[in-house]
């Protein structure tokens, strides 16, 4: 019985998937805002966080506390 109600379920998912396609096709649909201006935003987004941290990490003078090995030189022991 198994295979026949899954058989059943796939005939029907196929179908609804197919009139879905077909309805949609049909449709004239007009261009959004993100089909508009989409790619626009998202360039321009993108090119504001990348001019952002480049003049942050070159020009603000932040101390990165890259690794100290060979500038720093550990103090003498004091025995009390």
């Amino acid at each position: 019985m198994f295979p026949l109600v899954k058989s059943a379920l796939n005939r029907l998912q196929v179908r609804s998937i197919q009139q879905t396609m077909a309805r949609q096709s049909h449709q004239k649909r007009t261009p959004d805002f993100h089909d508009k201006y989409g790619n626009a935003v998202l360039a321009s987004g993108a090119t504001f966080c990348i001019v952002t941290w480049t003049y942050v990490a070159t020009q603000v003078g932040i101390e990165w506390n890259l690794s100290p090995v060979g500038r720093v030189t550990p103090k003498e022991w004091r025995n009390q």
